[in-house]
């Protein structure tokens, strides 16, 4: 739900030049504000609003305008790579880049096919990241060192699928229905989430159980649940 603590004034101009308007999506408070402290102290951009799920996002890109903006993949309820898609089919103009916790190995191209520009890890450095947001701003496609160079191999060498790990078989809809299971999410929850229907949902578990060879419901609520444990181990 968008709250009143979520709204800024708006961008103000220094010396006669407009700031570029940020909005911030990402559902961790303390999150939010390093990354406006950051922000704002850039001369010419202002984060002029925040939110902390998708319906909130998408309410205040309905009501004002902005230049940039960032969001998370984790979200509370509809992921970040849903959101992305939805904010590019309705305003395809505005360049996104996304700050998450997420192994960029695993989310990284899937951002970019959702309409993004850039994927940054939470954890890099303050320089780095306005790096990262300034490219972005130009147009231009940010990632890191490191899956450059793989994006590279797999354009001279071709995609082995072979070379994949189980998750990363996984189309975005089943990553993030297992996302979902692991956090507790029955399967009704889950539909009304992703506004589909609970044998759609189950089709979703089927082929994820069998992407990463699992048994039974039970061993992929506990392998789901396992798999959303450690990336928060990672990120902490």
């Amino acid at each position: 739900m968008l709250r009143a603590d979520f709204l800024f004034p708006r961008a103000m101009t220094i010396k006669g030049v407009s700031k570029l308007r940020v909005l911030l999506v990402d559902d961790h408070p303390i999150v939010r504000q390093g990354l406006r402290q950051l922000i704002n102290h850039e001369p010419d951009l202002e984060v002029c609003a925040e939110a902390e799920d998708s319906s909130s996002a998408l309410d205040l890109l309905a009501s004002r305008q902005f230049d940039f903006i960032i969001v998370d993949i984790s979200l509370k309820t509809v992921d970040g790579l849903t959101l992305i898609r939805q904010i590019k089919s309705l305003y395809p103009r505005v360049p996104i880049l996304v700050v998450s916790m997420h192994d960029e190995s695993l989310y990284a191209e899937r951002a970019l096919r959702a309409g993004a520009l850039g994927y940054i890890m939470k954890q890099e450095g303050t320089e780095k990241m306005i790096h990262a947001i300034r490219k972005v701003l130009e147009g231009k496609i940010y990632l890191s060192d490191e899956m450059d160079a793989r994006f590279v191999q797999q354009a001279v060498t071709g995609r082995n699928g072979g070379t994949l790990s189980p998750i990363e078989r996984l189309s975005d809809r089943e990553l993030e229905v297992f996302r979902l299971i692991g956090k507790g999410f029955t399967s009704r929850h889950i539909a009304e989430s992703l506004f589909v229907s609970v044998k759609t949902v189950d089709s979703y578990r089927t082929n994820i159980k069998d992407k990463l060879s699992l048994r039974n419901a039970m061993e992929l609520i506990q392998h789901a649940m396992q798999w959303v444990q450690n990336e928060k181990t990672v990120a902490s």
